[in-house]
């Protein structure tokens, strides 16, 4: 059986060592051949592939980013996009595909699976915001990356008298926020399930601030206050309809420092996040759900996804995956809550 393989949405560490697992396996075990299709669905949308072989996926696993490209490409959007990926995939020889990605990419894969094309898929997101995994790989380096980044602020905080707002990834789902600020001693964490109260933000940072201490206010991108920001008149948006986040640090940053009097300064790490070499738990989850994904497709069990269900992979339809995102609940982020300010 010949298969496809392609990495869509934005990379992630552990996208390589999926790729890695699933030529190996399908080479060693099932004599399978592999085509790797550059940048996304675009790959596949344009024909433009490349050989995939064991030789390719040689010490791949511990690093960063993909192989094979990415992009945030959207076949069902374009004209004819499923046909001329069908054709493309039927002119290379594909009996089916292998799909690495998000809410987006796996969007578009549950709609190939409808139209008759032969799709497994491989869950990819830093946010950790899919409902049919317990985690995605990608999401323990993220945070380890943004709990060393606080960490280290600590002491300039400290240092300076300084209130410091670290921002960090995070759409609709504050998992980042959340684990890396609790990881991290962060004296406030706000996330995009539960519009925040300005003036208790800033009642936190003056009881910080009446300890001795310096306040770390943790903040994920699409976190907002309550009522909304003002209207920026900047609605561009990216192929799967996402408007472009980013700016809430610098704006508390301002409103922090008119409302208390005391100094503040924003870093936004932004794709520092899912840059790098990643974690050993996320190069063994990754390597997981590589193993079991192509096992799925020499299986015939197209239409599913590889899926952390405790400590097992399970395979769940791709319709399940994209049903819903996985946020933190209240009762998760009344936990942190002890700790603020």
């Amino acid at each position: 059986m010949r298969l496809g393989v392609l990495t869509g949405g934005g990379d992630c560490p552990g996208l390589n060592a999926v790729i890695r697992a699933v030529v190996r396996r399908g080479v060693s075990e099932f004599s399978n051949e592999f085509v790797g299709y550059r940048d996304g669905w675009r790959g596949p949308l344009e024909g433009n592939s490349i050989p995939l072989g064991v030789e390719a996926v040689r010490g791949i696993l511990p690093r960063g980013g993909t192989i094979l490209g990415s992009s945030r490409t959207n076949p069902v959007n374009e004209q004819d996009g499923i046909e001329r990926i069908s054709e493309n995939l039927s002119r290379d020889g594909v009996d089916g595909l292998i799909a690495i990605g998000g809410e987006d990419t796996l969007g578009v894969a549950k709609a190939l699976n409808e139209a008759g094309i032969k799709v497994i898929g491989v869950p990819k997101t830093i946010d950790n915001d899919l409902g049919a995994t317990d985690y995605t790989f990608g999401f323990d380096t993220a945070v380890n990356i943004a709990m060393e980044a606080i960490d280290r602020l600590h002491t300039t905080a400290e240092s300076h008298q300084r209130v410091l707002i670290v921002e960090v990834m995070g759409r609709h789902a504050g998992w980042i926020a959340f684990h890396s600020g609790l990881a991290g001693g962060a004296n406030v964490i706000l996330i995009p399930e539960q519009d925040f109260d300005l003036d208790r933000v800033c009642a936190y940072i003056e009881k910080r601030f009446e300890d001795q201490y310096a306040p770390i206010v943790v903040v994920a991108e699409g976190a907002k206050p309550i009522g909304g920001f003002p209207d920026s008149g900047d609605e561009a948006t990216d192929a799967f309809g996402h408007a472009r986040l980013g700016g809430v640090a610098h704006w508390l940053e301002g409103e922090i420092e008119s409302r208390t009097g005391k100094e503040a300064r924003a870093t936004v790490l932004g794709h520092v996040q899912r840059g790098g070499t990643p974690t050993a738990f996320d190069r063994v989850l990754a390597t997981r759900f590589g193993l079991h994904a192509i096992g799925a497709a020499n299986q015939g069990r197209w239409g599913k996804m590889a899926a952390l269900r405790s400590t097992s992979i399970e395979l769940v339809d791709l319709s399940e995956a994209v049903e819903e995102l996985k946020t933190v609940p209240p009762e998760l982020y009344r936990e942190a809550e002890v700790f603020f300010g």
